[in-house]
This record gives structure tokens, C-alpha cells and sequence, in this order.
């Protein structure tokens, strides 16, 4: 493992995996099934909709509020239940207003043994645009909010947008969370060590992802499917390094009979198969924290002196 400066967090430093680190079974490959279960607050809309046409300056969105209502109305029961048939767990970035409008569909979550990740209070609230005061209360917010209605503390934070604060990861650290997935600059996790302590960094990889594949370049359900189709393909042929594959759908975008079969299509080859790891993002951050040896995420013990140490 190596040592660096972070790149966006303030006062942190990097440790990387180094190229021996594997997966369980000492696979390469990692799949990690993702669903975005959003909302926004009241008297805001989504910034996206399905409408070309755009309306006059000041005119609040009703369509695209009614069409990013749809994940809530249909589409996270939808993909639940095709999760279900193949026994598959998610990751669920859940905004923490849900907590609050639908209590039972966190409870079913928590039965149904998927993991639920704090995703700010809603889509709305951006942690880079806060200050450092409102970012912390927004942590906590939507951290009691979750724990409240789910009976279930959650580890992991993934920020509206992926746009977090510059002193976001030291303020999850306080918040005791184990992992974060606010970066984008590597394929695999590595650990973050603040000077309150450590988390691990779980790269949220964009290449299958309905909201700007669907929305953003117009591709079809089928393309999503073929797209990943090729790249685990690709990945388990030549690359000889660990890697993380994100595959992930909104409830609001591939939610939807349209794109919802493309997505259990893709659960059901990675369950099928036993050469790629699926996991949960709190799985992968234990099995990062075990294989570096850096234990549990956390403050750290003194004798570190809250500085990460290449190996």
C-alpha cells in the first residue's frame, strides 16, 4: 500500500491498495448491485426530468417533480422484488426525508437484508454548497433519521450528486461511519485517514449507471445490459488487479417496466456466477479493512497518530 496527499479532502491522506490485495476466493472482480431511492424536500423539484422543452425562468418543474415521485410510487417495490427473486442484496442510497414519508419501505429493506446508505436529507442538498456547520447537521439529520425508522445505523455515505464537502470525510468519521463513496479517482477502495481517524473510500464507478446513460446519452435498457456484459467480460479476461464494478439503477429512471428488466438481467448473471464477488459496500469495506490490516474504521489509536502508513 502506498501513502499520498487526497486529492479533494482537506487535511487527509490516501493509502491505496497495493496490486497483490483480492477479492474473497481471491477473485479480481467485484460487482456491487446499487438502487438510488431519492427524494427531494418539500417545494423542490429535480434538476433532471424527462422533457426536452425547457420552461421559463422561475417556473417550478411540476413534471419532473412528478416523474422523480415515481421511485417512491412504484419503482423501489419493483426492483426490490426483482432483487428478490434472485436473493440478491443492494446497496440503497436512501435520502433521509424517506425516513420520514416512507417508514415501512426502510423496514422492508433492513428485512430483506440490504444494506441502506445515508444519501443526505435530500437530492436538494448538496454537501459542497454548505457550510462546514450546516454539512455536519445534515450528517446527523439524515443519520438519525435512517437509524430511527430502520432500527439499523447506517455505515456508509454516498452524497447527493457524489458533490460532497471538502471536510466531508472527517465529518463522517466523527459520525462513525465506516465507508464513503463520494470519489471517483480509482476502480478500487482505498482508506482515507483524517486526524480524528480513518475511513475507507469506495469508488462510485459510473459506467453502469441508468441516471446519466438513460438520461444524459439517450442509450437503451438493452445497451445498459450489453455495456455490462462487455466489461465484465473485458475485466475478467485482462485485467490482473482488483476492481470494482458499480451497477446502478434509480428507482425513478430504471424503476420503470422499461428499464427494470435490464437490471435484473444484470443481477442474474452476477448471481450465477462464481468468479465475481457481489457484495454490499459495507461488505467491501471490511474486506478492505481486514486485508490492509488496518482493522476498523474509527478514530484512530494513538500510535498512528492519525496519519496513514505505507506498507
Amino acid at each position: 500500500m502506498s501513502a499520498e496527499l487526497d486529492f479533494v479532502a482537506r487535511n487527509t491522506r490516501v493509502t491505496r491498495l497495493d496490486t497483490a490485495f483480492r477479492w474473497p476466493g481471491g477473485r479480481h472482480v467485484a460487482v456491487i448491485l446499487n438502487l438510488a431511492y431519492e427524494a427531494w424536500s418539500d417545494g423542490k423539484a429535480p434538476g433532471v426530468g424527462p422533457m426536452g422543452n425547457p420552461l421559463p425562468a422561475g417556473a417550478f418543474d411540476t413534471n419532473a417533480l412528478s416523474w422523480g415521485h415515481y421511485g417512491v410510487a412504484r419503482g423501489i417495490d419493483r426492483l426490490l422484488r426483482n432483487l428478490g427473486r434472485h436473493k440478491a442484496r443492494a446497496s440503497v442510497m436512501t435520502s433521509g426525508v424517506l425516513a420520514e414519508r416512507t417508514p415501512a419501505v426502510l423496514e422492508r429493506m433492513v428485512e430483506e437484508g440490504h444494506e441502506i446508505v445515508a444519501h443526505a436529507w435530500a437530492q436538494d442538498v448538496i454537501p459542497a454548497t454548505l457550510t462546514l456547520e450546516q454539512a455536519k447537521a445534515d450528517i446527523d439529520k439524515t443519520t438519525q433519521a435512517i437509524e430511527s425508522v430502520s432500527g439499523k445505523r447506517p455505515v456508509g455515505w454516498i452524497s447527493p450528486r457524489g458533490t460532497p464537502s471538502r471536510d466531508g470525510s472527517r465529518l463522517l468519521i466523527e459520525a462513525g461511519y465506516l465507508w464513503q463513496g463520494d470519489v471517483f479517482d480509482d476502480e478500487r477502495p482505498y482508506v482515507q485517514t483524517c486526524e480524528n481517524g480513518r475511513i475507507v473510500a469506495i469508488p462510485l464507478t459510473m459506467e453502469i449507471n441508468d441516471l446519466p446513460h438513460a438520461m444524459r446519452f439517450g442509450r437503451s435498457p438493452r445497451d445498459y445490459v450489453t455495456m455490462f456484459d462487455d466489461l465484465l467480460a473485458n475485466v475478467l479476461a485482462s485485467e490482473d488487479q482488483a476492481v470494482v464494478i458499480d451497477v446502478t439503477a434509480h428507482c425513478h429512471v430504471f424503476g420503470r417496466p422499461s428499464g427494470a428488466w435490464a437490471y435484473e438481467a444484470i443481477v442474474k448473471t452476477v448471481t450465477e456466477r462464481d468468479d465475481v464477488y457481489v457484495a454490499t459496500r459495507a461488505e467491501i469495506a471490511d474486506h478492505v479493512l481486514t486485508s490492509a490490516g488496518q482493522g476498523t474504521a474509527g478514530r484512530a489509536p494513538a500510535c498512528c497518530g492519525g496519519q496513514a502508513r505505507a506498507s
